[in-house]
């Protein structure tokens, strides 16, 4: 209980304090949410990339609305020009260009950051859930259950997961619903190593204790107590999480076993756009990389603001 009373207050909380003491008021308390809250939003570069990140998925989503080219058509009046050469025009409506193919190079970028962003946000939503699961019940349980289940982490972190991801789309065929399950299920290791440590930090606490005593199941437990505390340390690796399925997903597709064509995605445009460097056309590379570059950033930057604003020791 005295932990809970007692906490370090920052120095501009210790000045509203005062002010409002010698102003004759009243003290109103602030919950732990509402302080991250406003930490994140006075984080610039937090809120910046909330804006960025917002307008990508504006884009991914509503993108295709703002052109009269599809991703899969060929445009031939502009294949046999030799002038045009693929470069970005606002005369024929290729606002990004068209690749060797003739195939509208913007409406191919939008369905690549749909299909980017869906894989790196699925991949982590798997990966968030069963790590979470998989973690708490680890050390909630504890004794010999804990250590078999941590052991079979340490088992399959010594396998190399790219191995393992590359094999599963050999054998299960590749497709997008595959690259969701595999990314996912590969990257729930790390999720279950923190969740564990939080949770036997956990396991100890007052509540806890009395919900064992009142005689409350074991997943109970786990799901009311346990996992609500965790979200803290949850949403922050998951936005950390997100860029890292980003960035597997266009490695893969990269090597060309990732999405399959019609279909495209950050990662196989790059590849291309490497291709037709060759000839110049650097505009091909250009547009797909810096949709990749800024998302990931953006990623970042929101992953840091909510890390510091999540801080109990900033409070």
């Amino acid at each position: 209980m005295t932990d809970k009373l007692v906490q370090p207050f920052s120095q501009k909380r210790t000045a509203e304090l005062a002010e409002s003491l010698s102003a004759g008021g009243t003290i109103k308390g602030r919950s732990l949410w509402a302080d991250a809250r406003n930490r994140f939003v006075a984080n610039k570069a937090a809120m910046a990339s909330v804006v960025v990140l917002l307008l990508v998925f504006a884009f991914s989503l509503l993108g295709d609305y703002l052109t009269q080219f599809d991703n899969e058509t060929i445009d031939w009046d502009v294949m046999g020009s030799v002038k045009e050469l693929g470069r970005p025009s606002l005369s024929n409506g290729h606002w990004f260009g068209f690749d060797e193919s003739g195939r509208d190079l913007y409406s191919r970028v939008v369905q690549g950051s749909r299909i980017s962003l869906s894989v790196g946000l699925v991949g982590a939503f798997i990966a968030v859930m069963v790590g979470t699961l998989y973690g708490s019940v680890a050390g909630f349980v504890g004794g010999r259950v804990d250590s078999i289940m941590m052991r079979l982490v340490d088992i399959f972190m010594s396998i190399p997961y790219m191995f393992v991801l590359i094999l599963l789309l050999v054998v299960f065929g590749r497709s997008i619903s595959m690259l969701f399950v595999g990314i996912g299920l590969t990257a729930w290791l790390d999720m279950s190593r923190i969740v564990r440590g939080q949770t036997l930090s956990l396991k100890n606490r007052e509540y806890v204790e009395a919900a064992v005593a009142m005689g409350v199941s074991t997943p109970k437990i786990i799901t009311r107590h346990i996992v609500p505390n965790l979200l803290g340390v949850v949403v922050v690796y998951a936005t950390l999480l997100v860029p890292q399925m980003i960035l597997t997903e266009s490695f893969i597709s990269f090597l060309g076993l990732g999405v399959q064509e019609p279909d495209t995605s950050w990662g196989a445009l790059i590849s291309e756009g490497v291709k037709s460097m060759n000839y110049g056309t650097l505009w091909h590379l250009a547009f797909p990389l810096f949709f990749f570059v800024i998302t990931i950033f953006c990623f970042f930057f929101i992953g840091d603001g909510l890390r510091d604003a999540l801080d109990p020791k900033d409070r």
